[in-house]
């Protein structure tokens, strides 16, 4: 034993392998470790309820001899408390962890989460949790919550129009990732490191939707609709706004989801123009289920026979049916043509309300029966329909065709009578 001093420090020699303590013979438990390399670091040394527990405290050099000693005695002395101090050090890495590291640790889980599920996940803690996303979790309060959630209700991600639905599913995410974050991190004493979750506090002020079943847009209004959406296709302001507002139409035409339509790839689309029945886009990243084929009516075909290809800057194709020059490669949303949609409409609507609007115009105006409509928007036959779940294919529905290219005949004819009406033009609707 030797007092240790920054002498000593200087002058101590390395052992000729490995390394050697030197124990100080005034603080038991407090010494210099030298290896053979010359590295000099100050460690403490002690027992924790029977178990002997050895920490480094920090090089010399980074810490002074007198600030090693001060803190080896504050480390000595949690041992003695039954505290063990890499514990500790856990505790005080995770008090730091942000909202932002929470949610790439998260969605990064392998074979977890759809790509989808990922992406909307991280695209809530980057639009709607912006302020938040480099702050720690542990900061996040149920103040915060309030307000976040009802700044969004009431004026939406751009102080404009209350988003009461995407204030709901933001918190969720948010509910999700703190749940997480609370499992994966500890306190010292093994407790979680989140004793409640903030987002709780919603549990009484959750937004009230309303009911979902009439958000789509009215048969009255849809050829009107729809009429705008080509207008605006005519006069884009850049290829994003196309790209979205070619989304739009598709949705109307498939009763697709976003997620569906805004990562279609060109691979999974094949055009016959000789066999209509052999029109058809292809799903294998799906929300629920396995792969499918889905037919493509007509309108749907031609509007992608319009559809440019982006080049890219190395020269090649973007692969996406919906290019963007974002950094996902494909567009996000549909903002723009969707408050157009939303402005004739006389209510506002999301893209996924036009997927309620497929579905009301398959099986209220073209009576599609809805074992027919389920399978066209992707979901799945009731458990109880043993003959459809282990006898049909349910995964290419080319047979399909004629019942998805009576609904975009059905939307073009609305469109020709809305342009007729608009013309002041003699017409008489008649049902086919």
């Amino acid at each position: 034993m030797a007092k240790l001093t920054k002498t000593f420090a200087d002058k101590v020699l390395p052992p000729a392998s490995g390394y050697a303590i030197h124990w100080d013979d005034k603080v038991p438990g407090y010494g210099l470790r030298v290896t053979s390399s010359g590295v000099r670091s100050f460690v403490a040394q002690g027992r924790v309820l029977g178990k002997a527990v050895i920490v480094t405290i920090g090089r010399y050099g980074l810490f002074t001899e007198d600030q090693a000693r001060g803190k080896a005695q504050k480390v000595l002395q949690q041992m003695r408390d039954g505290i063990d101090p890499r514990d500790v050090k856990r505790q005080d890495e995770a008090m730091k962890v942000t909202l932002g590291e929470v949610c790439t640790a998260y969605v990064e889980r392998p074979g977890k989460l759809k790509r989808s599920t990922r992406d909307e996940y991280q695209r809530h803690v980057d639009k709607v949790f912006t302020a938040w996303k480099d702050k720690p979790i542990l900061a996040i309060t149920e103040d915060d919550v309030r307000r976040r959630h009802r700044e969004i209700v009431e004026q939406g991600l751009e102080g404009k129009k209350g988003a009461p639905a995407s204030a709901n599913a933001a918190m969720v995410t948010l509910r999700i990732l703190i749940n997480f974050a609370a499992r994966q991190y500890r306190r010292a004493d093994g407790s979680p490191l989140i004793q409640r979750n903030p987002v709780d506090v919603l549990k009484d002020h959750w937004a009230k939707l309303g009911s979902r079943t009439d958000r789509y847009i009215d048969r009255r209004k849809i050829g009107e609709v729809w009429n705008k959406l080509v207008e605006a296709r005519a006069t884009p302001k850049n290829r994003d706004h196309l790209s979205s507002i070619d989304l739009t139409i598709f949705g109307l035409l498939t009763g697709a989801r976003r997620d569906e339509m805004a990562t279609l790839r060109w691979e999974h689309v094949n055009i016959d123009d000789e066999d209509a029945s052999n029109c058809w886009w292809h799903l294998d990243d799906r929300k629920r289920g396995d792969p499918i084929w889905l037919p493509l009516s007509s309108q749907a075909v031609a509007l992608l026979k319009l559809r440019p290809r982006l080049k890219l800057a190395d020269g090649t194709e973007s692969p996406f049916v919906f290019p963007s020059w974002s950094k996902t490669g494909h567009v996000t949303d549909a903002r723009a043509p969707m408050e157009l949609v939303s402005e004739v409409a006389g209510k506002h609507l999301s893209l996924h309300d036009l997927r309620r609007s497929f579905t009301n115009y398959a099986m209220r105006e073209c009576l599609i029966e809805k074992f027919r409509t389920d399978l066209l928007t992707g979901h799945k036959p009731a458990q109880e329909d043993i003959t459809a779940r282990n006898y049909l294919d349910l995964a290419r529905l080319d047979w399909l065709q004629p019942e998805v290219q009576k609904i975009g005949d059905w939307v073009e004819q609305r469109a020709r009578l809305a342009e007729a009406k608009a013309n002041s033009e003699n017409v008489v609707p008649l049902r086919a």
